[in-house]
């Protein structure tokens, strides 16, 4: 295989990945965004517009969370875990 054959190649795959995240992405941003993460389900028309670039980048990554209905990981830190012992020993 050439150098220049294999350019071709490489142009096709990143033009194929490109236009695959142009289509996935205002599908994910009308209606997935709001389903992996629900402090975006409220998010008005100028947020959505900013995300749409980096879901066109990174389609397959929120494609497979969107499939899978997994939301983001919560934050753990040592505030948060201080704060859940207390409300625990509240309660009991």
């Amino acid at each position: 295989m050439s150098i220049v054959r294999a350019a071709e190649v490489v142009v096709l795959l990143c033009t194929v990945y490109i236009a695959l995240g142009l289509a996935f992405a205002p599908f994910f941003v009308w209606r997935g965004v709001g389903r992996i993460d629900p402090a975006a389900r409220s998010a008005g028309f100028g947020f959505r517009l900013i995300i749409l670039p980096g879901v066109a980048a990174l389609w397959p990554v929120l494609l497979r969370r969107w499939l899978a209905g997994r939301r983001p990981p919560s934050e753990r830190n040592a505030h948060r875990d201080a704060a859940a012992s207390r409300a625990g020993q509240a309660s009991a």
